[in-house]
């Protein structure tokens, strides 16, 4: 093994040298993940097999980029019919959407951060045409996101996506509930408002009832997960703002990404490769973080989108033995390089505790300016010099202050340009790395059942807020809560 994982079929570069991993060391790495049954799950991911055992899915978000329609089965049924009507219907949207100023796509999740990721990161690609319409995600329940959607927007010449894969999501459902009613009020008839509808979801009959024309209703399916779901319908927005062609090579790159891991050899395999090295940091350090730092300002949410991919998929504290599991997902944290570097590159030299850091960098410029080259010669010096720094430290003869303990592991991600094709491979090699430290971990990566208990919790507590005057609906809660809820109700 080279301290590197660079294959001709990936469009990435993965450098691991500064992980301080010996040959010997990566063997016994292999070793450990062979062992775990890495191979026979790797294929099962491909090829159908309900691989999320709690809930008795498939995962075949691999599926929604086969550009080639090689068929995949589920059930005993080739799903690539299904997916390419889909890619029909999303060009179709494309060529639809004329003489529209404003597309409000409501969200939350997994329905939110991999297309806003996608659509804020592409504004970067001078190579492709981008529309003139505005695109703004609606995702957070506060009312204050919504007011400044609205006043973003004009009603009479919106189109608005609804994304929820159940159309039962608290949040969305609201948001859409108070869009609908905004245009409403702006005039619009029943014909118009059901024209400028549109959902990706499983639920068809909610979106009939909500308004949706069946035309307009883009389909999902149970064996994609909502943070594997860019992919699909879910990324209309990145073909409605770049064109279907950009969208497509989205896809593309993603796919090459899918093949290399699929097909390299595990000592040559990039999301392999940074798994083993993050779970080594993990047991021999005792790690709980890592650090995801872009040095590309266009790539600022990519640790957020990364944060749920990661630690929703393997924040686990039961294994698929329903035996408690030793070691699970780190906390996942980071932002655009060189911001990062005045915010908590201190903690990462010389705090207490070791933050293993990705450090992912474009070799081409970021934007056209004449002074863009300049710019960029010292953005990537910046990102090398930050690596350099964590892995080799500096002892100051006399200034502990001003020592660096080094032997602080990193990996550097380089790509060659940030476009669709390159940024669609960058966000599958992530999430074939959280597939692998799902097997390193022995955890279902593909279920989410901590996320349900506080909704489930929401419910009556939202009834006792709305109903200050019924102290029955306060008997169930426990005593902070009541005296929290009955704060939230004093006039």
């Amino acid at each position: 093994m080279t301290n590197t994982a660079h294959n001709t079929e990936s469009p990435l570069y993965v450098d691991t040298l500064y992980q301080g991993i010996n040959s010997f060391q990566w063997r016994e790495l292999f070793d450990i993940v062979e062992k775990k049954g890495f191979s026979e799950k790797r294929k099962a991911l491909f090829s159908g097999k309900k691989i999320n055992q709690s809930e008795n899915r498939a995962v075949l978000h691999t599926a929604l980029r086969n550009l080639q329609g090689d068929p995949v089965l589920v059930d005993g049924e080739d799903i690539m019919p299904a997916i390419q009507t889909v890619w029909r219907q999303i060009e179709q949207c494309c060529n639809k959407f004329v003489g529209i100023t404003d597309i409000i796509h409501i969200g939350i999740g997994g329905s939110d951060f991999g297309p806003r990721l996608v659509c804020d990161a592409l504004w970067t690609d001078d190579s492709v045409a981008k529309t003139s319409v505005n695109v703004h995600f609606l995702s957070n329940i506060d009312s204050a996101d919504l007011a400044r959607t609205l006043a973003r927007a004009k009603p009479q010449s919106t189109r608005v996506i609804i994304v929820s894969k159940t159309f039962t999501t608290l949040e969305t459902m609201q948001n859409a509930q108070s869009v609908l009613k905004w245009l409403t009020e702006a005039k619009l008839t029943k014909t118009q408002l059901s024209n400028l509808l549109y959902a990706v979801t499983t639920n068809t009959d909610a979106a009939l009832q909500f308004g949706v024309k069946e035309e307009n209703i883009l389909p999902f399916w149970d064996w994609v997960g909502g943070r594997f779901s860019v992919w699909s319908a879910v990324g209309l927005p990145i073909a409605l703002k770049f064109g279907f062609d950009t969208f497509k090579q989205f896809l593309a790159g993603a796919h090459a990404m899918d093949q290399h891991f699929l097909n390299a050899p595990i000592e040559q395999n990039q999301p392999l490769a940074l798994a083993l090295s993050l779970y080594r940091n993990q047991l021999k350090r005792d790690v709980k973080s890592q650090a995801i730092i872009p040095y590309a300002q266009a790539l600022n949410l990519f640790p957020t989108w990364l944060q749920q991919l990661e630690m929703e998929s393997n924040g686990k504290t039961f294994g698929l033995d329903h035996q408690p599991v030793a070691t699970s997902s780190v906390s996942v944290f980071g932002s655009a390089g060189t911001n990062a570097q005045h915010s908590y590159f201190q903690m990462l030299h010389q705090g207490t505790q070791v933050v293993p850091v990705d450090f992912i960098a474009i070799k081409a410029p970021l934007s056209n300016l004449p002074c863009a080259e300049e710019h960029h010669r010292q953005l990537i010096a910046n990102c090398l010099a930050q690596s350099q720094a964590l892995a080799q430290g500096f002892r100051h003869p006399t200034d502990q202050n001003h020592t660096y303990s080094g032997n602080r592991p990193n990996t550097l991600i380089w790509l060659a340009r940030l476009d669709a094709y390159n940024l669609g491979a960058l966000m599958a090699l992530y999430e074939h790395r959280t597939f692998c430290l799902g097997v390193l971990y022995g955890v279902n990566s593909f279920d989410q059942p901590g996320v349900e208990l506080g909704k489930k919790l929401a419910k009556p507590i939202d009834q006792a807020l709305a109903n200050p005057e019924d102290t029955n609906l306060l008997a169930g809660f426990d005593d902070i809560t009541k005296s929290r809820i009955q704060w939230f109700n004093l006039p």
